[in-house]
């Protein structure tokens, strides 16, 4: 059998991107790092990396292996917390990949109060808008708003998430209201991310495609958010996002029967593993608690909610 030790460094390598990071993480040096690496895969018979001088990328031997190691060590983890301070104690370094604006608004107000109840815990939050590969990147999990599909990884719903059309009350006194997807389509300013385009909105008629025609050519989500509170279109925006400006008036909601598809939600995602860390498990029940299925961003919109009521039996 290898040794633990030898798959931990493998692992910290991969996790870290380079053997001299993982050798600053680990107090090793890179010489000693690899040194371990080229004992390990003489001790497998197959190469678990491919090097050059600036980086380092997984073999299709060493993919594999490493989905495999990272399942034994959080059990080794699970098992050694269980043992030493109960199975509900968190420690460690908890590596989590968030939504950028999400991250910004409703977790790191929270993070405070999250590592008072666990003193025993770090975090690195991720904030970024890009679809990460969670194993491949050393993530314990993910936080994504999305419509999951089958994968091999756990997802855990946290929230709801209602998405729906407005527009801010300059840019309706200019162009007015939509009365349709056709008036929508013809006679509108859409505005939508990179990754947000096409709409899929759930309305009378079941689910439909809107492809959007934005002036402003964006990856962030962010500058969309800008440019509808400052009346140049409208734009399909979540709750979580928006409650302010919609209980304010600043912005207002346009055909209330579509919103974004009732399958789209908040999620934890990550590995699929026979022993979930404690450190994961207390956070993901630390932001189940937060939101919930009435989340707090969600509060005095009671109005408009129940105007989409229709929509969810497409």
């Amino acid at each position: 059998m290898s040794n633990l030790t030898d798959m931990e460094i493998f692992a910290r390598v991969v996790g870290a991107g380079s053997m001299s990071a993982a050798g600053r993480e680990m107090n090793l040096s890179p010489a000693v790092v690899s040194k371990r690496i080229r004992r390990l895969e003489e001790k497998l018979g197959s190469r678990l990396l491919q090097r050059t001088t600036r980086q380092i990328a997984m073999t299709e031997a060493g993919q594999g292996f490493y989905e495999r190691v990272i399942a034994i060590l959080a059990s080794v983890e699970e098992a050694e917390s269980f043992v030493s301070r109960g199975s509900a104690k968190a420690r460690g370094n908890l590596k989590v990949a968030v939504p950028t604006s999400f991250g910004r608004l409703h977790i790191a107000p929270h993070i405070g109060d999250f590592l008072t109840k666990n003193p025993d815990l770090s975090i690195n939050l991720d904030l970024s808008d890009d679809f990460v590969d969670i194993v491949g990147e050393g993530y314990d999990l993910a936080i994504r708003i999305a419509e999951l599909s089958d994968s091999s990884l756990v997802a855990r719903r946290l929230a709801p998430v209602h998405r729906i059309l407005c527009a801010s009350p300059d840019y309706i006194e200019k162009y007015g209201t939509p009365h349709s997807i056709e008036d929508l389509l013809a006679n509108h300013v859409t505005l939508a991310a990179a990754n947000q385009d096409p709409w899929r909105l759930a309305g009378p008629n079941g689910i439909e495609t809107v492809r959007t025609q934005s002036p402003v050519k964006t990856n962030s989500s962010e500058v969309v958010r800008e440019c509808l509170l400052s009346g140049i279109g409208i734009a399909l925006r979540s709750t979580w996002d928006i409650g302010p400006e919609l209980r304010e008036g600043k912005l207002h909601v346009l055909l209330p029967e579509y919103r974004a598809s009732k399958d789209v939600g908040l999620y934890a995602v990550y590995p699929s593993r026979q022993f979930l860390p404690a450190k994961v498990r207390v956070f993901i029940d630390f932001l189940a608690g937060l939101y919930g299925s009435a989340p707090y961003w969600d509060t005095g919109l009671d109005e408009w909610l129940n105007q989409l009521r229709p929509a969810r039996a497409s």
